[in-house]
């Protein structure tokens, strides 16, 4: 659409060495970090019960949830209208929270974002893409960026188990990706009250160039754990075609297209990226409330494409100087800006869509 979306700024100030991009980036990979962040998700944890959902199509997807309990209010997470224990708390709400390309729902950011919701009355429902986590065995197609109706089809799942509560559906970077597609699907279920992306894919063509052309550490990491995937996927199903030339070229533009003329019907390296695109027309679709914070010097999202997503009154864009790749930390022992951007976003379309229901009741 002409324009783009309507994009607001908002401050996010880190101080000192956190202002810089790649550290905001790879921080919660360290291990000071992802230390502070088990243990602020202790409770998250220990209360996970396994779900397999069926996804339709025979396929089954793994996901973890967290039932909302008495849990203490995480430093940096204020409380407010909606909360749990205050007059006029909503129902039932179950969050799914998606990792991104080669994460998984024990990511830090995923454990982050998933204790603070825990502590505001949320239930928790980590979810694992096809073959991420350690869920190869599961499905025998491989895992690719096309597969949103088996995502859809999750959603559906938790619907129909839970069909008393409101799904708010929380994703980064890939997962950002999917469940902004998800809001736009037609047959995606009606207990969606809203969705908040990450630093989600927009332009898939653009992030695969930003990988080759940045530091070379991001496209090394996601070639050893795409490898390292693809090694687990063929030993769970040896009957797949071999993966071993395109292991050894250890270039992600010729492992992509590799695998997409191998195990898809796209014509092309490019008709495969356009095909999960979110920019252009696709979330003027959008069948809920929707918001999207990406930082400026993301290394991965070039922000220059905010600009091609299509104008939708229910899509809210939100950018800041700072964050880096799912990052967005000011405190390490705290929970993230975008951590209390999910849980204001969720907070605040939460009491949009239930005002809408009781007007419409």
């Amino acid at each position: 659409m002409a324009g783009g979306a309507l994009t607001q700024e908002r401050r996010f100030s880190p101080r000192g060495v956190l202002r810089s991009a790649h550290l905001q980036t790879l921080l919660g990979n360290l291990p000071p970090a992802r230390w502070l962040i088990c243990r602020r998700a202790a409770a998250l944890l220990a209360s996970s019960e396994q779900l397999l959902l069926d996804c339709g199509e025979n396929v089954r997807l793994q996901g973890f949830l967290s039932p909302a309990g008495a849990t203490a209010l995480p430093s940096g997470v204020p409380d407010g209208p909606g909360g749990p224990g205050t007059p006029g708390h909503p129902g039932r709400r179950i969050a799914l929270l998606l990792h991104g390309w080669e994460g998984s729902a024990d990511s830090s950011y995923v454990l982050s974002l998933g204790a603070a919701l825990l502590a505001r009355g949320f239930d928790v429902l980590r979810l694992n893409l096809r073959d991420h986590g350690e869920t190869h065995h599961l499905n025998r197609e491989i895992f690719h960026s096309c597969r949103l109706a088996e995502v859809v089809g999750a959603t559906r799942a938790v619907a129909q188990r839970f069909p008393e509560a409101q799904l708010y559906l929380a994703g980064f970077s890939l997962g950002g990706n999917f469940m902004l597609r998800v809001a736009a699907d037609a047959a995606a279920p009606e207990a969606i009250a809203a969705a908040v992306a990450i630093s989600p894919v927009l332009n898939p063509a653009a992030t695969l160039a930003a990988l080759e052309q940045g530091w070379p550490i991001y496209r090394r990491y996601f070639v050893r754990r795409w490898s390292r995937s693809l090694r687990k996927k063929q030993q769970a199903w040896p009957e797949l075609p071999d993966f071993t030339p395109l292991l050894r070229s250890a270039d992600l533009r010729a492992m992509t297209a590799g695998l997409v003329r191998q195990c898809t019907e796209f014509a092309s390296l490019e008709d495969y990226l356009d095909g999960y695109a979110i920019t252009g027309p696709r979330l003027a679709a959008l069948r809920v409330p929707a918001s999207l914070l990406l930082a400026d010097d993301d290394p991965m999202i070039p922000a220059a494409d905010l600009a091609r997503l299509a104008r939708s009154p229910r899509l809210a864009v939100v950018r800041t100087r700072h964050g880096g790749h799912c990052g967005f930390v000011e405190h390490l022992s705290r929970p993230s800006y975008a951590d209390r951007f999910v849980v204001e976003q969720f907070e605040l379309l939460g009491q949009s869509a239930a005002s809408r229901r009781t007007r419409v009741g």
